[in-house]
């Protein structure tokens, strides 16, 4: 499974990219506004900062809600970088633009997808990848995991190509359970990918042998 971050901050990126088990970056407006990144000239200019420390995928999305807005804008982030995947709204206006994208050959992500049936509408537009958001799902007490199992029943009943990017990442249980299902890629805040290094048996046994070699070099 491929792990992704979810920020548009850029210390965060170059933590993960130090560990050494990145491939790629997810943002959106809200992550960007988080950053204090504002007006489309410096988000396009982060957007080039994210790209030149990861060496994958690097999510863009578009604002617009009509088909040629997101065709105009898909295009201005797609020219940035051939890193740039184009992130467009899970609406038929989006799904028009993600088979428009993919006809030119311009990877496309389709995001806020809840379920099933608008999973499948992705595919047959032939995303890239698509974003079921696990987080969310949970959060009004619906099972997002379970959705990521549909995904993947349906996907490799019919051979699609699309990638599944678990997102609304909110814990590393969620990572665990993403690649247990079969998800094809997770996105998340450094912490849920982080939290995946702790536990306390590690901490206790690391001690141990740290208070063994110490005793027996005195």
């Amino acid at each position: 499974m491929k792990f992704f971050i979810d920020t548009a901050n850029l210390d965060d990126i170059k933590e993960a990219q130090a560990l050494g088990i990145l491939d790629g970056v997810t943002t959106n407006p809200s992550l960007m506004n988080k950053e204090g990144i504002v007006g489309q000239a410096n988000i396009l200019d982060h957007y080039q900062k994210i790209c030149k420390i990861v060496d994958g995928d690097v999510s863009a999305e578009v604002i617009s809600t009509d088909f040629e807005g997101m065709v105009k804008e898909g295009e201005t982030l797609a020219a940035l970088n051939p890193q740039i995947v184009v992130k467009l709204p899970m609406i038929a206006a989006g799904i028009k633009a993600c088979k428009y994208f993919t006809d030119k050959g311009i990877k496309t992500n389709v995001t806020l997808v809840f379920s099933a049936g608008q999973a499948l509408l992705a595919a047959k537009a032939g995303a890239t990848y698509v974003s079921p958001f696990l987080g969310r799902l949970d959060d009004v007490s619906t099972d997002g995991i379970h959705l990521i199992s549909e995904i993947r029943l349906i996907y490799d009943n019919y051979s699609f190509e699309t990638q599944i990017l678990a997102a609304s990442i909110r814990h590393t249980m969620h990572v665990v359970d993403c690649a247990k299902t079969g998800s094809d890629v997770m996105t998340g805040p450094l912490s849920s990918i982080t939290g995946l290094l702790k536990h306390p048996l590690t901490d206790i046994g690391l001690a141990k042998f740290l208070a063994d070699y110490k005793n027996g070099n005195q």
